[in-house]
C-alpha cells in the first residue's frame, strides 16, 4: 500500500514520538477506562500501546502498513501486546456496540468521511463506554505546529457537539494547547478536546 503515510511512516523515527498524546494520558488518569479500545487513524501506535500500558484490550486501525508495523514494534518494546488491522475508514464496519473506548487522536479526514466516522464511533461505543479525542480545530492553520494545512481536513465544534449532543459531554474543549509530539507536533496549537459518556439507556 503506497499512500502518503504508508512512505511518511517507513521512517526508522517515530515522527509523532513514542510517548501518548497528553489529553488522552490525562482522560484515563481521570476516567480510569478498563475494557476492549479502539485507536483510529492510529499511526504509528503510541495511544494504542499506552492504553494496552492502561491494562485495556487494545487493537489500533491503520491504513498504512509501515505504521503498524511500528506500533507492534514499540508493544514490544514495552511489554504489552496490542492487535494491529490495516483499515481504510472509507471501507471501515464498525461493529455495533463493540467497544468501551474509541480513541482518535489527530485523525484527519475530508468532511464526508469524519462524519461518516464520527457517526461509525458513536455506534461502535457500547452503553457507557467513552469516545476521546484531540483534533485540530479549523482555527490551526495559521499556528503552523502540525495538522493539515487544508480547512477542509479540520474540524469544527458543532461537527462533534452535534454528533455526540445526545451524550454525556465529560470534557470538551476548543482553544490553544502547547503540543511537543515527535517532529511534527510542536508548538502552540488550536485544538478540539472531546470525552463523551455514550447513555447506558
Amino acid at each position: 500500500m503506497n499512500n502518503q503515510w504508508n512512505i511518511r511512516f517507513q521512517d526508522e523515527n517515530y515522527i509523532y514520538g513514542t510517548e501518548p498524546n497528553a489529553f488522552l494520558s490525562e482522560m484515563h488518569r481521570r476516567l480510569r477506562l478498563t475494557g476492549d479500545a479502539l485507536a483510529i487513524a492510529e499511526g504509528e501506535g503510541r495511544n494504542a500501546v499506552f492504553l494496552a500500558e492502561e491494562g485495556m484490550n487494545v487493537t489500533a486501525w491503520d491504513y498504512a502498513e509501515s505504521g503498524l508495523n511500528k506500533a507492534n514494534k514499540l508493544a514490544e518494546a514495552r511489554g504489552v501486546r496490542i492487535q494491529t488491522e490495516l483499515v481504510d475508514l472509507n471501507e471501515a464496519r464498525f461493529a455495533k456496540d463493540r467497544w468501551d473506548e474509541v480513541v482518535c487522536v489527530f485523525g484527519h479526514f475530508p468532511k464526508e468521511l469524519r462524519m461518516k466516522t464520527l457517526l461509525g464511533v458513536k455506534d461502535a461505543v457500547k452503553p457507557g463506554g467513552y469516545f476521546i479525542t484531540e483534533v485540530y480545530s479549523h482555527y490551526q492553520i495559521p499556528y503552523q505546529s502540525g495538522g493539515p494545512q487544508n480547512l477542509e481536513l479540520l474540524y469544527a465544534p458543532e461537527e462533534i457537539c452535534q454528533t455526540f449532543a445526545d451524550w454525556r459531554i465529560v470534557h470538551f474543549f476548543m482553544g490553544e494547547v502547547e503540543r511537543h509530539e515527535g517532529t511534527l507536533h510542536n508548538g502552540l496549537s488550536h485544538v478540539i478536546q472531546f470525552a463523551g459518556q455514550r447513555p447506558v439507556q
